[in-house]
């Protein structure tokens, strides 16, 4: 099982919106709206990386209201 943090920025005033479609999403974990540079984190996981990276492009980034996404895989080190 990989997982990773997903930060996300957003339109201004779409945070709220954005963390609520995407922990609809299967293999999202939790999706929280946060203050600082990023909008929203999301934590996600799934069965190997290629499959994270599906989540990522075709699904979180498809989101109305996301401009810019930085994905942080968890390490076990």
């Amino acid at each position: 099982m990989v997982q990773a943090y997903i930060l996300i920025q957003t339109e201004v005033g779409k945070a709220s919106a954005v963390a609520e479609t995407i922990s609809s999403i299967t293999g999202v974990l939790t999706a929280e709206d946060v203050t600082g540079p990023y909008d929203v984190i999301v934590r996600a996981q799934a069965e190997s990386v290629d499959e994270l990276g599906r989540i990522v492009v075709a699904k979180v980034q498809q989101v109305e209201g996301i401009t810019r996404t930085l994905t942080c895989p968890v390490v076990h080190i």
